[in-house]
């Protein structure tokens, strides 16, 4: 049985939100060239193969002109109007039950079709949001397949299951929309499995897999960014992924980051 998603207002309006924050961003995506490297036993003239990867096109617009995309939409909904960004952080309000997982992953095809940008990284407090989040991306892939005629290819960052980290690899060899699950536990503490994503690794050509990820300047998004902690939010405001903005999704803030949209 396929299941059914009717699209709420309210869920529109959280996702247009943030795609109104970059009104003026041309569309498009980056194909870039990392490095070179030779083969000796291809033909004379084919033995050089090119790495390329596939990134976030930079934000082009200045920041004066995003502040007034968000200073319009907090006058149109009665929020507290900001005189200058607090970086570029971008919080959405939503009570638990209203669809939230829902709106970001709709928000993600969105930015995809206005900007072009398709490398995202969904943060989690945990392990078990984390096989939620997978889970309803998994169960609405064909209800958005229907809407935008693509589907989003996601992956967890698991560093103990070999096949999940070489998909760090393949989420900036592609200009399809790409997608890690990421709890932070996988990458912030002190054991010896979460300080994998500094080194260089074999299943990943002795790369650092933060340094792929880097490379491919992903929207980060935080799910319960209250839940994390001061020191991931020192980790994530730092732009540890060198993350292109970052956009925070909870019902109960602990800051307020530019708040673009509230439905309480």
């Amino acid at each position: 049985m396929k299941l059914q998603f009717k699209q709420q207002p309210y869920q529109t309006d959280a996702t247009m939100a943030v795609v109104r924050c970059f009104e003026g961003q041309g569309k498009g995506f980056r194909k870039e060239v990392v490095g070179r490297t030779v083969d000796a036993n291809a033909l004379p003239g084919m033995n050089v193969k090119v790495d390329e990867i596939f990134s976030n096109k930079r934000l082009e617009i200045p920041e004066s002109d995003i502040l007034k995309n968000v200073q319009a939409l907090q006058n149109e909904q009665g929020l507290k109007t900001v005189r200058k960004l607090d970086g570029y952080n971008f919080t959405t309000e939503m009570e638990t039950g209203t669809g939230k997982t829902y709106v970001y992953t709709k928000t993600m095809y969105e930015l995809n079709k206005h900007y072009g940008w398709n490398k995202f990284i969904i943060m989690v407090p945990s392990v078990a949001i984390r096989e939620g989040v997978r889970e309803s991306l998994k169960i609405t892939a064909d209800h958005f397949q229907d809407i935008y005629r693509k589907k989003i290819r996601f992956s967890i960052y698991n560093t103990k299951n070999k096949s999940n980290l070489i998909n760090i690899k393949s989420f900036a060899d592609t200009s399809n929309i790409e997608v890690i699950i990421m709890n932070y536990q996988a990458f912030a503490t002190t054991s010896q499995e979460s300080r994998k994503i500094y080194q260089k690794l074999d299943s990943l050509q002795s790369e650092k897999p933060i340094d792929i990820i880097k490379r491919a300047r992903p929207i980060l998004i935080i799910d319960e960014p209250q839940r994390f902690g001061e020191k991931a939010e020192k980790i994530f405001t730092d732009k540890e992924f060198n993350q292109l903005f970052t956009l925070r999704y909870s019902a109960t803030h602990k800051r307020d980051f530019n708040k673009i949209y509230r439905l309480d």
